[in-house]
Parts: C-alpha cells; structure tokens; sequence
C-alpha cells in the first residue's frame, strides 16, 4: 500500500479495499461512462454489490453506516477510478443521510434494498403548500447528479400553508422541508452536455402539483426530527458533501501525478536534449505536487477525526436518564473547520492537476491519455458550490469573530 492510502485503521478498511479493487473497473470503463454520460450496467453492478452506495444508510435497515472520515477515504478510492462514478457515489450517500429523518418504513421503502439510491439537485423557485395528509409539490430542479440510476428523487423547498401563506418561524426565517418521491413521477430532460463529470448525467426534472405525504416529507440536519442515533448522523448531508467532494478531488489529482510521474519517467520532450526526468522543473513540480496533496488529504481526513472525537466526548446524560445520550453534536467550529479542509482540498487538487497539465505538454491533449479526461473533470469539480473560494472568506470570517452564514456549513 502506497503511504498516501495509508490513514484508515486496519480493523476499520474493509470498505476502503473494497473501493480500491474496484478502480481498474472504473478507469478501463471511463470512455463507455463518458460516452453514455451515466454509470453503465456492469459499473452499477460492480458498485451495488461492493456496497458503495449504501455506505451511510444506517444499520438499522440494512446499510454500513460508516464513520465519515473512513467513509471519504472510500470516495477517494472510486475517484482514483473515474471521477464521475465517485461523484455519484457521494452525491446519492449525502442523499441517503436523509434515512436518518425519515420513519423507519418510509426509509426501509426507499433505501432497504440493495440497489435503491435516492437524489436531488438544485430546485431554486420551489414550493410546497399544505394539504390533507400531505403537501402539494411544484419544483424544477437542476444538477441531480446520478439521477439515472435513481428510483427517487427529492426537492428543497419553502412551505407554505394551504392558503398560500408562507411558513416561518418564530425569527422569521421560511420553514423548508425536503420532499421525496419516485422517480417515475418527475418529468426528466437531458441537460447534460458538459465538459466533464459527463458520467453524472446530472439532469433536470419538474413536477408540478404532486402530492408528498407526510411521512416523504422531512426536515433535513434538523437534530429535533433525527431519528438515528449513530455518530454518522450527527454531521450534516452538507458536512459530508464537502469533505466528500474533496475527496473526489484529491483521489483524482493523485491518478493524474502517478500518471505524469510515469510520462516523465519515459518522454523525452520536443526538441529537449534530455528526458524530463532529468529536468528540475519537473523534478521540483513532482515533489511539491505531492506533498501537497499528501497534506490536504491528511488534514481534510485528520479534521474529521477530530470532530468524530469532540461530538463522543461532548455525549452526556439527559436529566432523568442516566445512560443518556452518548454523543454530542457538532460545533460551528467543527463545521467550519470541515469546510476550510475541504475547499483546501479542492483547490490544491486543482492546481496540482492544472499544473501537471501544462508540464505534460502536447502528451495531455489526447483523449485517449488519462491526463487530458482528469483534467477536465477536475475543473468541473472546482466549478462546484462546494470548491467556492468564497468559502474561505467565511472560514476567516469566523476566526476573526464575525457572524458567518451558516447554510452551507
């Protein structure tokens, strides 16, 4: 084992060999994913029964419910692989959190079988408004990344009562529930024409006036509605998406300097009087390429640990309940925290990729070439809300004691 995979203990890994035996699959495969622009049959079968997409539904129906700093290091492995199929996989498990909110039968409905998976994407404009038993569901969401394999799919929306009164709570702020519901009942276009992540088949889809009944409708990350208990739970789908999607970039960048490590090893540039092995540039380029990898990976992976450990150690009894609660919750500390290494992540992954690009030379244009299908999935990924360098601004924003907004961490 490389040192770079050398963080999950060995009592805890077997997801992560899992997830790594399954990465000459997914790089053998990547031009029939980007030409189908989804996950093909054999890829799915390969994932499902290998458990990639079931590794944050809890236990009690039947999944892995894995810590999310081993959980991420599983990410990293399929992204090593091809980056949309690790895209997939992180977009449908942040997704699959939503178990944790739902009835025990509602979440046994949508996630107890051994292929089921559930996405969302963005729904700007959304509503839903209350009715008997239920709510009445108008949305046009984007980005549902994964969708295609998908049996359900869900929507963020504002409330509003039957009268078309907004929901509010007591300070103010709109009441939002995400809705669930099948996929068979959403209107789907093909809006996916990228330059990469092609295999996420990120596509649109609409309902209008659908009916969600109470028990698909939930108040997601909201600890007052959360109904599992693991350690698991007490981070957010947000939390996850972006330590997740930092890993995706990070086992990306690194299939891409091993790559450019092997090309150097053997070219000899254009009208060079040596290989590029022997050229300090590239020498100096490989070695700080991946230290800093090796570092964001370690603190992204580090700084998960830690707030696995501060959420045991903040556990306590509730009053008339000596056993109590074990575990805390996570602190804005945390959150923030998990952010910071996560867009740190991101962008040194990109940068590292961008840079080995352009060191390549004429080698990293060609498709058929690893370098050139990396390079353009690493600067999709960085296009993402989760690789924001204004992410940053509110992480200093908070060292510095200033209110920060809150929503995306």
């Amino acid at each position: 084992m490389d040192l770079h995979e050398a963080s999950v203990p060995a009592a805890e890994d077997d997801y992560v060999v899992r997830a790594r035996a399954l990465v000459p699959l997914l790089d053998a495969a990547a031009p029939r994913i980007e030409a189908a622009c989804e996950l093909p049959a054999d890829v799915l079968d390969a994932m499902h029964a290998a458990r990639m997409f079931h590794l944050l539904v809890p236990r009690s129906i039947g999944g892995v419910e894995l810590a999310p700093s081993i959980y991420i290091q599983a990410v990293e492995q399929i992204a090593r692989g091809d980056a949309s199929a690790a895209w997939c996989m992180n977009q449908q498990s942040g997704c699959a959190m939503s178990a944790a909110y739902l009835s025990e039968a509602a979440a046994k409905e949508m996630f107890g079988g051994p292929r089921d998976a559930l996405a969302w994407g963005q729904t700007p404009g959304a509503r839903a408004v209350r009715t008997e038993g239920g709510w009445r569901l108008t949305c046009h969401g984007s980005f549902a990344s994964g969708s295609r394999h998908c049996a359900w799919l869900g929507a963020h929306v504002p409330t509003f009562e039957a009268d078309g009164t907004p929901r509010r709570t007591e300070d103010g702020k709109p009441i939002e529930r995400t809705m669930l519901f099948p996929r068979a009942q959403a209107k789907i276009t093909d809006t996916w024409q990228v330059v990469g992540l092609r295999g996420t088949g990120s596509d649109d889809y609409e309902v209008a006036d659908l009916f969600i009944p109470d028990n698909h409708a939930i108040a997601r990350d909201h600890p007052a509605e959360r109904r599992e208990p693991g350690l698991t739970y007490r981070f957010s789908s947000l939390t996850i998406y972006a330590s997740g999607f930092g890993a995706v970039a990070l086992g990306v960048a690194r299939t891409v300097l091993d790559e450019f490590i092997k090309l150097a090893r053997q070219k000899t540039q254009a009208l060079a009087q040596s290989p590029m092995r022997d050229n300090a540039v590239i020498q100096s380029l490989i070695a700080t390429a991946d230290v800093r990898l090796r570092s964001a990976r370690s603190w992204l992976i580090q700084t998960l640990r830690d707030a696995e450990a501060g959420v045991r150690a903040r556990g306590a009894p509730r009053l008339g309940d000596p056993l109590g609660d074990p575990l805390g919750e996570l602190t804005l500390d945390e959150r923030v925290a998990i952010r910071q290494a996560a867009t740190f992540a991101i962008a040194q992954a990109r940068d590292v990729v961008n840079e080995v690009y352009h060191e390549a030379g004429s080698t990293a244009i060609f498709n058929r070439f690893t370098i050139e299908r990396r390079f353009r999935d690493i600067n999709t990924v960085s296009q993402q809300l989760q690789g924001r360098s204004a992410h940053f601004e509110t992480v200093g924003q908070h060292m510095l004691g200033m209110p920060v907004f809150q929503r995306w961490l």
